[in-house]
């Protein structure tokens, strides 16, 4: 059957406008897409690729379709994968996807350091192993690193001179860590070279940081097995590889970029590289909507495209821009175009120019006139947040949402005390808030019960006399063990478990104390190799030593294990090594089951079982959606310090001391939080509170501004540190705030689709930021003067891109059993073991390797 692309398009009841048409149709050369909110950019792209691959004759392999976030990357794929099934299901040509880059710039450096393409005779490529932002805040936190990252600092104290330099208000060595890592990965998003900046640095403190830079740098690819890289710094191994390869340019033939306002320096070389054979770069963003520059983006990579194409490629884009707004109500778009224009975005003179682009001129699909952008009366927090709450509960009660999620209260951060008076507000209506960034994650109910149970099985650390975070989190554990105590009364069958366990742990201490009396009498060296005949016996006869321990040390099993480990050693070949005495110790006085088993365990207590059945009734999703946060921080645990628990480390109080003072103190202290899943972001039956950072890229029926007010005036600290050390030109460090603070609220205002809800906070210290305080006094439609039967109801907006369902992933996982995808598939817990085929895995890299040296030589034959 001959498919026509007009055809496809019927057939996913797909109807694009003049401009989009345009940009899906565009083929060859530099494409520029400046896309305003709801203008469907992502669409666009997507149909794009399907003409390409279905249309053009362009193999998905050379296709790279990037993004910058997991849920857009998330959203691209399954697109994809739904546009080309509806293909396939029409013509019954299959496409391959498998090939494809496609996915966030991150994940697809890793897979371009593995691609054999990139290398002399297709040899196979090695990628460093990655930090993400919680690995490499442990790897430069560790007290022994971080003392020799700072080795050759006077002896001042160094928290207290960078807290000084970076203007911050600790000098904990927490606070020193994470100012020292926003520098660092701010330098390698400019490809930045120790060496070369280092003479620049005008402050001995900073000078000092650098030369801590380059050290890290060095540790990173000096220790362990491989060499290990964060964030920043792959993206700079990925640009070296393809800088080192004369013909990189021409492996993709249409690079693909989403989002291309956060791009920031080494991505940008990194695509104009791999352009610069076919010169088929298309990009698409909103420089309005660029929110990251904490993380390195430069704006003006996107607003002065046109010109860095000419510069890089040697030709200019076709420009098109998708400016019609499909997503908000008219007057909700009017308001937040006219709110930018109250800004003066014009370059100092001489210059010519602004800093954003130009005569954007967006549009609103909908000719509807009512109002739409209404605010609060300006009261004091507790009666502006009544009123607001009053609002929500009716809007609830007329069905104009479907669920409570549909409702989205933003901020600019949710620190703020205002934000505690509209959660309680909310509460008094009898409405429950979802609001993790609220405060620490670590403080959240189902946090609180799961570390207090644990506190009672394994004890809390010593508290010492300190204030601040550390006086914060040793009240949370009392708090948590006080939880702990009422889960106990309230539950005969959780206390008879943690009696239980408690007495496995002082079984194994015993046990651990009386092999060591052993030991110590016989002066054996516990790193010596363990001698089943000279040792065995001593250790099974130690005095005091349980039923457990004997049985262990007497396995005919493990004796076994032990005489294959000898017998190998002894023909000389290449293998493991012998067990050693400190070795079988340990084994005989290890804890059955890790955290994560642990952590299953009690859920099958009434107080968190609770959690599954509300979320299996649908009635709310919150509790467990935390408690598979819980399940990935106790993984990351396991990863990060030793996964199997012995009781060495309960003897001298040192698993107290690594999980509750140094583990769960390191993420209060950051205040990890965040739950997201890619496809439904927010549980059910409860209202998202989110930080406008945390909104980019979503959409709500009614969106709540809570507070229209951002404090600070001063660029970002790092961005003065790093300016003078740079040899680039960028927006005036004494308007970036400004700008920034702008292009905050423009993405909070545009989220809205049927009702955007300003607060108007009064009373001392409350005061919109500019220009909400003129806007909100220009005659804005008042609470309760609106009429929420004017609102129209929202409806959920049918998809043209079908869901995609694994047969292996969704519907094997769902027939074994229904809760077990439920748990594991869609809230993201995590599962306690995983089996892997390490030796099927061998094999085929094997054969891969064999395949690729001979396709590599009939190329050069």
């Amino acid at each position: 059957m001959t498919l026509t692309l007009e055809q496809l398009w019927k057939t996913a009841g797909f109807k694009p406008n003049d401009n989009q048409r345009a940009a899906i149709q565009h083929v060859d050369g530099p494409l520029y897409l400046p896309a305003g909110p709801g203008s469907g950019k992502t669409r666009v792209l997507l149909w794009r690729t399907v003409n390409l691959i279905v249309f053009q004759g362009v193999s998905p392999e050379d296709v790279y379709l990037s993004t910058f976030t997991e849920k857009a990357a998330f959203q691209l794929r399954e697109g994809l994968r739904a546009l080309l099934g509806l293909v396939t299901n029409a013509t019954g040509q299959p496409y391959d996807l498998a090939k494809m880059y496609v996915g966030t710039v991150h994940s697809l450096c890793q897979r371009l350091l593995l691609d054999r393409r990139f290398y002399p005779q297709r040899q196979r490529g090695q990628s460093p192993a990655l930090l993400d932002e919680l690995g490499q805040y442990f790897f430069v936190y560790k007290r022994g690193r971080w003392a020799d990252l700072t080795d050759g600092w006077d002896d001042e104290d160094i928290p207290e001179r960078i807290k000084v330099l970076f203007k911050g208000r600790s000098a904990s060595r927490h606070a020193a860590v994470t100012s020292a890592i926003s520098l660092f990965n701010r330098l390698s998003e400019e490809c930045a070279d120790p060496g070369d900046i280092i003479s620049r640095a005008d402050d001995e403190t900073l000078l000092h940081l650098l030369e801590m830079y380059g050290r890290y740098l060095e540790r990173l690819a000096e220790e362990g097995p491989v060499a290990r890289t964060d964030f920043s710094l792959l993206q700079q191994k990925g640009l070296q590889l393809l800088e080192r390869l004369p013909q990189a340019g021409q492996v993709f033939k249409h690079v693909i970029i989403d989002e291309y306002q956060d791009t920031n320096t080494v991505q940008e070389r990194l695509f104009f590289r791999m352009a610069s054979g076919h010169k088929n770069i298309c990009v698409v963003g909103d420089d309005d909507q660029a929110l990251y520059r904490f993380r390195g983006a430069t704006v003006e990579n996107f607003v002065e495209f046109p010109a860095r194409c000419r510069r890089y490629l040697g030709q200019a884009p076709r420009t098109i821009p998708l400016n019609v707004n499909y997503r908000s109500r008219r007057r909700i778009v009017e308001f937040y175009t006219g709110f930018m224009g109250h800004c003066d975005w014009r370059k100092p003179s001489p210059a010519r120019g602004v800093f954003r682009v130009a005569d954007k001129d967006i549009q609103a699909a909908s000719r509807d006139k009512a109002v739409s952008v209404i605010a609060s009366r300006r009261l004091p927090p507790p009666q502006a947040c009544a009123e607001m709450a009053g609002l929500v509960r009716e809007i609830l009660d007329q069905g104009k949402v479907e669920n409570p999620n549909q409702i989205a209260f933003l901020y600019p951060s949710l620190k703020a005390a205002s934000v505690k008076v509209m959660i309680a507000a909310l509460e008094n209506v009898g409405l429950k808030v979802y609001a993790p960034r609220a405060g620490r994650f670590i403080e959240v109910d189902e946090s609180t019960a799961m570390f207090g149970v644990f506190l009672h099985i394994f004890g809390r650390p010593e508290r010492g006399e300190y204030g601040g975070d550390y006086k914060a989190f040793h009240d949370w554990l009392d708090r948590a063990s006080e939880t702990g105590a009422a889960l106990r009364k309230a539950d005969k069958g959780l206390d008879s478990f943690i009696r239980h366990r408690q007495g496995d742990l002082e079984r194994a201490k015993n046990d651990y104390l009386a092999l060591m009396k052993v030991v110590e009498k016989k002066k054996w060296d516990l790193n010596a190799t363990y001698e089943v005949d000279r040792m065995k016996r001593a250790l099974y006869d130690a005095p005091g030593l349980s039923e457990t321990g004997k049985r262990t040390l007497s396995s005919r099993r493990f004796e076994r294990a032990i005489a294959l480990r000898l017998a190998e050693r002894a023909t000389g070949r290449p293998g493991p090594a012998p067990y050693t005495l400190g070795y079988v110790v340990a084994r005989a006085t290890s804890i059955e089951g890790n955290l994560l088993d642990l952590f299953y365990q009690l859920c099958g207590f009434d107080h968190f079982r609770r959690m599954f059945d509300l979320a299996e009734r649908g009635e709310d999703e919150g509790p467990i959606c935390n408690l598979g946060l819980i399940s990935q921080y106790l993984a990351r645990y396991l990863e990060e310090y030793p996964a199997v628990l012995t009781a060495e480390q309960l003897v001298d109080d040192r698993f107290q001391r690594l999980f509750f003072a140094s583990y769960l103190f390191a993420l209060f202290r950051r205040g990890e939080s965040e739950y997201e899943d890619a496809e439904d972001p927010f549980p059910k039956g409860r209202i998202p509170f989110v930080t406008i950072h945390q909104s980019k890229g979503l959409e709500f029926p009614v969106v709540v501004l809570g507070n229209p007010r951002k404090q600070g005036n001063e660029p970002q600290v790092v961005e003065k540190l790093v300016r003078p050390l740079l040899d680039r030109e960028g927006e005036p460090l004494d308007r970036q705030a400004e700008f920034d603070r702008m292009r905050m609220f423009y993405v909070a205002l545009s989220r809205a689709q049927n009702l955007l809800v300003i607060t108007h906070l009064g009373g001392q210290g409350n005061f919109a930021s500019e220009p909400f305080a003129s806007l909100l006094d220009d005659g804005m439609t008042r609470i309760p003067d609106f009429d929420v039967a004017s609102l129209p109801a929202a409806t959920l907006k049918n998809d043209d891109l079908p869901k995609n369902y694994s047969y292996t992933g969704d519907y094997l996982q769902y027939q074994r059993c229904p809760r077990y995808y439920m748990v594991f598939r869609k809230y993201g817990l995590v599962p306690s073991r995983t089996q892997t085929m390490v030796f099927g895995s061998l094999v085929h890299r094997t054969l891969d390797d064999l395949h690729q040296f001979l396709i590599a030589n009939r190329s050069a034959a």
